[in-house]
């Protein structure tokens, strides 16, 4: 089967052990690019729109789960998106993980008999698309989102404390931001905007730190960078495109919904 692929991985010694394996397990697979970090492989990803990619859990700036909802985020309607394989050291939680969602996995060092099981698999799926449907498969969204909750402690580990208020750097005094106040999280470069009805405040605390401290049932992420209040949302819209976006009590703005997080809105 003629396919292309695309391989994320910042250790050069390692990508090119892959690449070789994967000559011999599939010869008529073309590696189209070969990247050492995460938004690379975003950036590629959505340039050349290979079939498969092999994206390292472990990269500099941007894990190889985080780039893969990017992608998922960012994927224009029409292509297949990729089918997913993960590369990771072996570790018993990711790989636990990525067995309890169907998600494929090579370890490292690469093993010539486990990848032919992955080349297999792989091959399978691509078999199996349907070109006319379209596009994005939803079971994939799905595990994505499993992993990405899951998040990088291992089962059995204590969640930290719900945050009841935060503080943040207001001019040159602290300010203290109730919890119960804020509407949006939503991240902007190197720092987390925290909107309430009156307010904004820039906090530090990347997001992927905050959400463990949020209660999951009042605060929903909608899209990689945002996460709102349920209790506020006002109404949630649909464009010609298919893609959501909702408003809420109290603020003036619209935010959009990610595919990885329109599940909770299906019945619209």
């Amino acid at each position: 089967m003629n396919a292309t692929a695309l391989i994320a991985e910042d250790e050069s010694l390692l990508a090119q052990a892959l690449h070789a394996e994967l000559a011999r397990a599939w010869p008529a697979l073309r590696i189209v690019a070969t990247v050492g970090d995460g938004q690379a492989a975003v950036a590629q990803a959505l340039a050349l729109r290979p079939d498969v990619l092999f994206l390292d859990i472990r990269m500099p700036g941007q894990t190889g789960l985080e780039a893969a909802a990017e992608l998922a985020e960012e994927w224009p309607d029409g292509p297949p998106f990729p089918a997913l394989v993960f590369v990771t050291a072996y570790d018993a939680y990711a790989v636990a993980a990525f067995e309890a969602q169907a998600v494929d996995y090579v370890l490292k060092p690469v093993q010539a008999g486990r990848l032919a099981r992955t080349v297999q698999r792989v091959q399978q799926v691509l078999a199996q698309r349907q070109p006319a449907a379209g596009v994005f498969d939803e079971s994939t969204l799905a595990r994505l989102r499993a992993l990405l909750s899951a998040g990088d402690a291992p089962t059995g580990t204590a969640p930290p404390p719900r945050l009841q208020v935060i503080p943040a750097s207001v001019g040159q005094g602290i300010r203290m931001v109730p919890v119960a106040e804020v509407l949006v999280f939503e991240a902007a470069d190197k720092y987390v905007r925290v909107l309430t009805a009156e307010s904004e405040v820039l906090i530090r605390t990347p997001l992927k730190e905050l959400l463990p401290q949020l209660d999951p049932s009042q605060f929903w992420q909608i899209h990689r960078g945002t996460v709102v209040r349920a209790d506020a949302i006002h109404s949630v819209t649909r464009n010609e495109a298919g893609r959501l976006s909702l408003r809420l009590r109290g603020r003036p703005e619209a935010l959009a919904v990610s595919r990885l997080y329109a599940e909770r809105f299906r019945a619209m």
